[in-house]
């Protein structure tokens, strides 16, 4: 026999089993009221890595259908990964900005003037290469800190900080490189550990760069500090709403300076891997790559207004991409049509996010 209280009224246990199964019978009619397309737009809102695996799938599928016999070859297989790896490096560092729902115009500079450091430091100044190296990544995060510095100190918008330091560090790598290009021999005379990433590895025909296994270490590391640490709770919280995240007790400006000096730091070892992917060390190459890490964040899924997204997403993000410039370059078409769908996909990523963030809280 139940217990009731003085009152004749059904006990605590029981009025909050009455009121347990009274909400689970609201969600569920709530649930049944539902159309097919708001159960969708439910389902990305909860899953939104869902899209990037999608479009990806029919990514293969188009490269498949335009030329079987050239896609599914392991040289081409080669060649896509080797195109995304420096954008998957540097995609990452994007990744940990935007979901504060910032934005970093600068990291592909900052990766490019820490490969320059590195890379003259020790084969043109004869500074070991054990000490040059860290020095290029220290070159990376103190720009990163720089950034960061100037949007929580000075309130400045991410998008103008960055803009501006993209000209800034610009200046200062044709200053200091002027605008030398090092050789791959003088690498591999001097310093052959900064082109170590570029060393391939046979897998099955096909021949990986240590590159591309660089890329999965570092997402694997950003992955594990996002979904599994308070640190990367707290990133969430402060892109999602920095406001309630303050209120929580999150130093939000803490938070959002440490994006940007990680950010910085991911760039420096996407300099490491690209001075592999070219072969050189150069001044020039990459310094678009910035626009090329957005690309890869947006198409994975990740959200421009912050708090929402992946490294998985970024990954999967890379590689459409790569995947569709492969099936429009074998399907015999100009190389401005791969820019022509690159951009669709851009658009349709966002507009795709602005929709499933109406859903119905």
């Amino acid at each position: 026999m139940s217990e009731a209280s003085p009152a004749g009224r059904p006990a605590p246990q029981e009025f909050e089993k009455v009121l347990t199964a009274a909400t689970t019978t609201v969600a569920s009619f709530e649930e049944e009221r539902l159309t097919l397309l708001q159960r969708i737009q439910r389902f990305l809102h909860v899953y939104p890595t869902t899209v990037p695996f999608v479009v990806l799938a029919l990514g293969l599928l188009l490269g498949v259908a335009v030329n079987p016999a050239r896609f599914t070859t392991a040289s081409n297989v080669s060649t896509i990964l080797t195109q995304v790896m420096v954008t998957g490096i540097l995609g990452i560092g994007q990744t940990l900005v935007i979901l504060t729902a910032g934005i970093d115009l600068s990291i592909g500079v900052i990766m490019v003037i820490s490969s320059v450091v590195m890379g003259r430091l020790a084969v043109l100044d004869g500074v070991p290469t054990i000490l040059a190296f860290p020095l290029g990544l220290l070159c990376g995060a103190a720009f990163g800190w720089l950034n960061g510095a100037l949007v929580t100190r000075l309130k400045m918008p991410p998008f103008i900080v960055t803009l501006g330091t993209l000209s800034i560090i610009g200046a200062l790598n044709t200053f200091y490189s002027q605008s030398e290009t090092i050789g791959m021999q003088d690498i591999e005379e001097k310093a052959p550990f900064l082109s170590m990433m570029g060393n391939p590895l046979a897998i099955g025909g096909a021949r990986i760069m240590w590159g591309t296994f660089l890329m999965l270490v570092v997402a694997a590391v950003v992955w594990y500090v996002l979904m599994r640490t308070a640190y990367g709770r707290h990133v969430y919280a402060t892109g999602d709403d920095p406001e309630a995240a303050r209120l929580a007790g999150i130093d939000t400006d803490r938070i959002l300076l440490s994006v940007y000096v990680v950010a910085g730091l991911i760039a420096a070892i996407a300099g490491w891997a690209m001075i592999g992917r070219v072969g050189a060390i150069s001044p020039t190459a990459g310094e678009n790559m910035n626009l090329n890490s957005i690309t890869a964040v947006v198409i994975g899924g990740t959200s421009l207004f912050g708090g929402r997204g992946s490294v998985i997403g970024t990954l999967i993000g890379a590689l459409i991409v790569g995947v569709f410039r492969s099936a429009v370059s074998l399907a015999g078409l100009d190389v401005l049509w791969q820019e022509f769908a690159i951009g669709v996909l851009i658009i349709v990523a966002v507009a795709l996010d602005q929709w499933i963030r109406r859903v119905a809280k």
